[in-house]
């Protein structure tokens, strides 16, 4: 694998190429000063010290561009790479799984209870590869549309429940471990005491509902992925006083500490080490949700929960009315 390149050293050149031009330029602006002072052709000096003072701005600006533009490659190269990483793994651990599957059953005779574990598994590496194929081609999807506003009144109730509903079949959690409103999915409002929540059933927001699946499923998707086992989750919607709507997302995971909570939306990017972590993704889930919100006229916040454990996102749309 090729080795990461590091940030320090552009940064460290930068720093000493700027100070030696501004060094240089100083100086020779005070030797200039100093003749124009001196001598009786003043008119002279001073019209060479204002294209010197130019040019010098101009190269001091060019070398500030230049260690941006560098800087910003160099990070975009270290993420890529660790979205290759990711997605490497992503297809070599079920595509490994797949065929010691199909080798076993093929090679030997395997009871009927033990071929329908095989199947399970295979269908589960299934699923997880075409999770994978679906998350790259939304990303695409999101590039193509970036700048249109889609312009639907979606009810925000039905799209969270499929989001929820297609998470807990892909991880297998207990539906009982999610509540939207304050009520445990596959429960109904009217079985909880207390009814329903109240509008929630009523919010719309501005957005294509496939749109707003993939935003919130995302959601949903790294709150389970990230606190399993012990799988708690809350998701919350209530229409703030500018019109807006606010859906907040809460898991009981370890949380993203608040000097990282930026970067996680930028592509390619996940926090810790591609080889050391045990979590399954690519890097584009958060920034495919920053895309389509950024769409659709809204913002992503991410909050801690005080002293416990976990993350909240909370996404604001524009609310219809």
């Amino acid at each position: 694998m090729e080795p990461r390149r590091s940030l320090g050293w552009p940064i460290l050149l930068g720093v000493v190429l700027i100070g030696s031009i501004l060094a240089l330029g100083v100086g020779w602006v005070l030797v200039s000063i100093a003749a124009a002072l001196g001598s009786k052709n003043a008119a002279f000096y001073w019209a060479i010290l204002a294209v010197g003072v130019a040019l010098l701005v101009l190269v001091l600006v060019g070398v500030i561009v230049y260690l941006f533009l560098t800087v910003k490659a160099i990070a975009l190269s270290q993420r890529q790479s660790n979205f290759i990483d990711s997605v490497t793994h992503e297809l070599k651990s079920p595509l490994a799984s797949l065929k010691l599957s199909l080798q076993t059953l093929t090679r030997r005779q395997v009871p009927p209870e033990q071929q329908a574990d095989f199947h399970r598994i295979m269908l589960e590496d299934v699923e997880r590869l075409d999770t994978l194929i679906d998350h790259l081609l939304d990303a695409a999807k999101t590039l193509q549309r970036r700048g249109r506003l889609a312009d639907y009144a979606t009810p925000l109730d039905p799209v969270l429940r499929h989001a929820c509903e297609a998470v807990i079949a892909r991880y297998g959690v207990p539906p009982e471990r999610i509540r939207l409103g304050g009520v445990p999915l596959g429960q109904s409002h009217e079985a909880v005491a207390g009814g329903a929540p109240e509008g929630l059933e009523r919010l719309k927001v501005r957005g294509r509902p496939a749109d707003l699946e993939i935003v919130f499923r995302n959601l949903i998707d790294n709150a389970v992925k990230y606190s399993l086992p012990d799988t708690r989750v809350e998701i919350e919607a209530e229409r703030l006083a500018n019109g807006t709507v606010a859906v907040r997302v809460a898991d009981n995971g370890p949380g993203i500490p608040p000097q990282e909570r930026a970067a996680v939306f930028r592509r390619f990017v996940r926090l810790g080490s591609e080889l050391e972590r045990s979590t399954p993704g690519t890097g584009l889930g958060l920034y495919l949700v920053k895309s389509i919100v950024a769409t659709l006229r809204g913002k992503v916040l991410v909050k801690g929960r005080g002293t416990q454990p976990g993350t909240v996102m909370e996404v604001q749309l524009p609310g219809v009315t």
